[in-house]
C-alpha cells in the first residue's frame, strides 16, 4: 500500500519544480510559466513558489542534476509546502537517481504531480511508497492558451482537492495535440480542438479491478533494471497505464517494449492495461496492431485492455494516482478510479 498525501486546500502553499527540461527558466519562455503559476492562483486559490534552482534555465540544469535532485529534495523536506507541481519533462531525470534521499520523500508525504520524463520521478515516490500523481504539468496544461481546459479543471479539482471518490472517468469530448509555439504573441490564439472517439476496447471482457501503475512507456525504459525498478510484488493484480510522447516513436518499438514487460512476468500478473491517446492520433492503428501481436505471441488475448485514454502527452488530461484501485468495464467501456488519491 502506497501512503496517500493530503489533499490540497485553497490557500496551501505550493512548489514549482524542473527535473527534468529546464526550458521554465528560458528568458523567451519565462512567460509561459508565469502564466501556468498564475492558474494555479486564480483557478485553484494557491501560493506558488518555485524551488531555488528550477528556474535557473535549461543550460544550467542540463549540467547540474543535483541542482535539480536538492529542488526536489527542498520541496517534500519543506513542512509549509503542500503540493509540488512539475514545469514540464523531458529526458533526463534519471540522472537524479544517485543524489534522491528516498527517507526525506517517505517522512514527509505530499502531492507531487507531472508526466513524461517526470515517470522517474514518479519511481522515485514509488520506491519511497508515496502514492504521487500522473497528470498535468505547469507548461503545458495549466499554462493553455486563453484558458484551461474545463475538463482538466475538473479533474486537477476531483483528484486533488477532494478525498471523495474518484469514481467514473468520462473521455473528453474532444482534444488537441497542436503544437503551437510559445510565443508571448500566441498567447490568445486557441488551439484547434477535434471530436474525441472515446474509449476503445482492444480485448478482453467482463469488469476487472487493479491498483495503478505505469507511465510513459519511454521513459520507464530508462529505469529498467535500476534500483527504480518496481518489486515484482508491486505487479501483482495490476492495472498497467502506458502513453507514449511527443517522440511517436515507431510502433516497432511497442512490440519490442511489451514483449520485455511480458518476458519480465509484468503482463501476466497484471489484471488489465489502459493506453493513453498517441500525440496527434499519429500511429493510432499502427499500434493496437503491435499490442494485439505481443498479446498473442504471450497467450494474452484474454487480458483487458482499453485504448485511447486521455492522460500521457494529450490535452485535456485525467490524472491517474499511483497505488489507487482502478476499474476496466470492457462491457461498457467505461474506466473508473475506485477510491480518493488524497486524504
Amino acid at each position: 500500500m502506497l501512503i496517500k498525501p493530503r489533499r490540497l486546500q485553497s490557500g496551501d502553499l505550493v512548489a514549482t519544480v524542473s527535473p527534468s527540461w529546464g526550458g521554465a527558466g528560458n528568458p523567451e519562455i519565462r512567460w509561459r510559466y508565469e502564466q501556468g503559476v498564475r492558474r494555479l492562483e486564480e483557478v485553484f486559490g494557491l501560493k506558488v513558489i518555485p524551488m531555488p534552482n528550477s528556474l535557473k534555465g535549461e543550460d544550467y540544469l542540463y549540467k547540474n542534476p543535483l541542482a535539480r535532485a536538492e529542488d526536489l529534495m527542498t520541496a517534500f523536506k519543506d513542512e509549509r509546502i503542500k503540493g509540488i507541481f512539475a514545469n514540464i519533462g523531458g529526458e533526463d531525470s534519471i540522472r537524479l537517481l544517485p543524489y534522491i534521499d528516498f527517507d526525506v520523500i517517505r517522512e514527509n508525504p505530499k502531492i507531487f504531480m507531472g508526466y513524461s520524463d517526470v515517470s522517474v520521478s514518479h519511481l522515485f515516490c514509488h520506491k519511497a511508497g508515496i502514492s504521487s500523481f500522473y497528470g498535468p504539468a505547469i507548461l503545458t496544461d495549466f499554462a493553455e492558451n486563453v484558458e484551461m481546459d474545463p475538463y482538466t479543471i475538473e479533474m486537477v479539482n476531483r483528484t486533488l482537492f477532494s478525498n471523495e471518490i474518484i469514481g467514473d472517468i468520462q473521455p473528453a469530448k474532444e482534444w488537441t495535440s497542436e503544437h503551437l509555439e510559445w510565443l508571448e504573441e500566441n498567447k490568445n490564439k486557441r488551439r484547434t480542438m477535434q471530436r474525441n472517439l472515446g474509449y476503445e476496447v482492444l480485448q478482453g471482457s467482463g469488469v476487472v479491478q487493479g491498483h495503478l501503475i505505469g507511465g510513459n512507456i519511454e521513459v520507464l525504459e530508462f529505469a529498467k533494471g535500476t534500483e527504480l525498478w518496481p518489486d515484482k510484488k508491486y505487479w501483482n493484480g495490476s492495472i498497467l497505464f502506458f502513453e507514449t510522447s511527443e517522440e511517436k516513436p515507431d510502433p516497432n518499438f511497442i512490440k519490442y517494449w511489451l514483449r520485455n514487460y511480458a518476458v519480465q512476468g509484468i503482463l501476466q500478473k497484471a489484471n488489465g492495461i489502459i493506453f493513453g491517446k498517441p500525440q496527434d492520433e499519429k500511429y493510432y492503428d499502427e499500434y493496437k496492431v503491435e499490442i494485439r501481436k505481443v498479446m498473442k505471441e504471450f497467450q494474452l488475448e484474454d487480458l483487458p485492455i482499453l485504448y485511447n485514454l486521455n492522460f500521457g502527452h494529450t490535452e485535456p488530461k485525467f490524472i491517474l494516482p499511483y497505488g489507487a484501485t482502478a476499474e476496466i468495464n470492457c462491457d461498457k467501456k467505461t474506466f473508473a478510479i475506485l477510491e480518493s488519491g488524497v486524504q
